[in-house]
């Protein structure tokens, strides 16, 4: 196969209109940042915290669907291992974004944080908020890879462009804008992406399903034809790791920054509501697609096409189905709009980790650890290079695994195991504390690595009812065990929490062993303060004007202790 030079002009066309609209997006937020009465660190991660609401849509959008989503989702559905039923990123990103929108907007909102991680500074301090700060860094740096993983393997089998060449421009495009404009080059390069992801992988729908090679979809869906039906099945005895990976990604993404940077960028506690519940209708509407490419991929007698036999799934190459499909089933012209699709949902992504990582090592690493009176300038410097380090991390990585599915789950398997219990706890529990925190880290983190992980091929030292063998052979926990972790994690932290303050109180312990230095009065006198502030500012909302009607009511942050040891 020769290289596709159509094919590569197309691209080159698409990379040079998001740069454009990324230097364009970065002049505006100089603009903005001369009419805004913050700090151009916060004009950077959060566009002045007064981002447009279908801005804000798109963006937030844009984030999620990313090149993991699409490629994950068409390579479950053609997995005969596998199937529909296995394919859950659209279902859980529903409840992700309406739990968002009803219970973790508005706590993030009303403290003004600038980070998910300020909470988290605030009361426990520095220390232990740099240990919790480093599985987010590895999470955005795992997000990151799986993001130019799909591209890269897009465009080796529509372009014929070498691997290493494909991820390597894609992510200095993607670096480039990043540091040109921050959340604004990033919220508005969004915009043109998502319109793109949606019309190319829309049009190129129609031709996969009649093509020739393949069967009608709805006669393969429940019947074996040339592989296991696509729709698939849970038995009784998957149930649970069924289960399990739906919790994963609907509470997982709860604890990423990125999905705070939009809602911390909404000028109101109503307007990011509104991002979320909208947001969670266009990640369905654009994971058919995927869906579809998959049920036809499976329907397909490759022996009929140029790519010949054997499948790609017994070649081992189910991650690059979607790739594989528009080259195969399509006429070339469609398959290079469909790898556009995927260049967009890539950029979409990879933007947003890079700021998300770069925001948490800026402000709760650097600024407020660091170097405190570090300049405004010397921030935005330590922005740019955080955003370069870990995109040169996140390439390093798509050298060492080809999967998709591989760095998605373990990346959002971190997010939900070690840092969703956390921010449950400091938000809604206001007895949690450093030790309780700590406990509960280290027992999460144990607990995690004892149970294994077949996707790393890391063996399981504790074995939870059901572990077996999977259909490929590996050591599969087939048990909930992450929301099982879950919950001895947020029991862990409440129980400890609860004890620390008790011998503190007491006096059985001395306030001079306490280096957390809590004092749970203070946390209650607290709490009830930011309570009865927040009922305050609910009823005077109720009736104020029109003027006042469009800020956002504030409550004081909780400043508990940043004292550290």
């Amino acid at each position: 196969m020769a290289l596709n030079v159509p094919g590569l002009i197309v691209m080159a066309m698409f990379y040079l209109l998001i740069l454009g609209t990324g230097i364009w997006a970065s002049m505006r937020s100089r603009r903005e940042e001369k009419k805004c009465s913050g700090d151009g660190m916060e004009i950077t991660l959060l566009a002045g915290r007064n981002i447009n609401q279908l801005v804000g849509i798109f963006t937030l959008t844009a984030t999620w669907v990313g090149g993991g989503f699409i490629l994950g989702i068409a390579e479950a559905v053609y997995n005969p291992t596998l199937g529909l039923v296995w394919a859950l990123m659209p279902v859980p990103y529903i409840l992700t974004f309406f739990l968002g929108g009803f219970f973790f907007a508005k706590p993030m909102r009303e403290n003004k944080y600038v980070t998910m991680m300020d909470p988290f500074q605030l009361k426990y301090g520095n220390v232990l908020s740099s240990a919790l700060i480093l599985p987010a860094l590895v999470a955005d740096v795992l997000w990151v890879a799986r993001t130019l993983v799909s591209l890269g393997g897009t465009m080796s089998v529509i372009l014929d462009l070498p691997y290493i060449y494909s991820i390597f421009i894609s992510s200095v495009v993607a670096i480039v804008y990043t540091l040109l404009g921050g959340l604004y080059s990033v919220a508005y390069t969004d915009v043109i992406q998502l319109i793109l992801i949606f019309v190319s992988l829309w049009v190129c729908v129609p031709f996969l399903m009649t093509n020739p090679s393949s069967l009608d979809i709805s006669l393969t869906a429940y019947n074996e034809t040339y592989q296991a039906p696509w729709v698939g099945k849970v038995e009784l005895a998957d149930a649970g790791k069924w289960f399990d990976d739906f919790m994963v990604l609907a509470l997982g993404g709860l604890a990423y920054q990125a999905f705070y940077q939009r809602i911390l960028s909404a000028s109101s506690y109503t307007q990011a509501q509104v991002t979320c519940f909208a947001s969670s209708a266009f990640c369905l509407v654009l994971g058919i697609p995927s869906i579809l490419v998959g049920a036809v991929a499976a329907s397909t007698d490759w022996n009929a096409t140029s790519y010949g036999s054997p499948s790609p799934y017994e070649r081992g190459q189910a991650g690059s189905i979607l790739p594989i499909a528009l080259q195969y089933l399509t006429p070339a012209y469609v398959s290079i709009i469909g790898i556009g699709a995927v260049a967009a949902a890539v950029m979409s992504s990879m933007d947003s980790a890079l700021l998300s990582s770069a925001s948490l090592f800026s402000s709760n690493v650097y600024k407020n650890i660091i170097r405190k009176q570090a300049s405004d300038q010397e921030m935005q410097w330590v922005i740019r290079i955080s955003v370069v380090v870990v995109g040169l991390a996140g390439t390093g990585l798509t050298f060492l695994d080809n999967s998709v599915l591989v760095f998605w789950l373990v990346g959002v398997d971190m997010s939900y195991t070690i840092m969703f219990p956390q921010l449950v706890c400091i938000l809604f529990f206001p007895v949690s504390n450093g030790y309780g925190a700590t406990a509960g880290y280290l027992a999460g983190m144990l607990l995690r690595v004892l149970s294994g992980e077949p996707l790393i091929n890391l063996p399981p030292a504790i074995r939870f009812p059901g572990c077996r063998l999977d259909a490929e052979g590996k050591l599969t926990q087939f048990f909930p065990f992450r929301t099982t972790i879950v919950a001895v994690t947020v029991a862990t932290i409440l129980l400890v929490s609860h004890a620390a303050a008790f011998l503190f109180s007491r006096g059985l312990l001395s306030r001079e062993r306490d280096v957390f230095h809590i004092d749970r009065r203070v946390v209650r006198q607290l709490a009830t303060s930011a309570h009865s502030q927040a009922t305050a500012n609910g009823t005077k909302e109720a009736n104020s004007t029109k003027r006042t009607q469009a800020q956002d009511p504030g409550v004081e942050k909780q400043l508990l202790d940043t004292t550290t040891f």
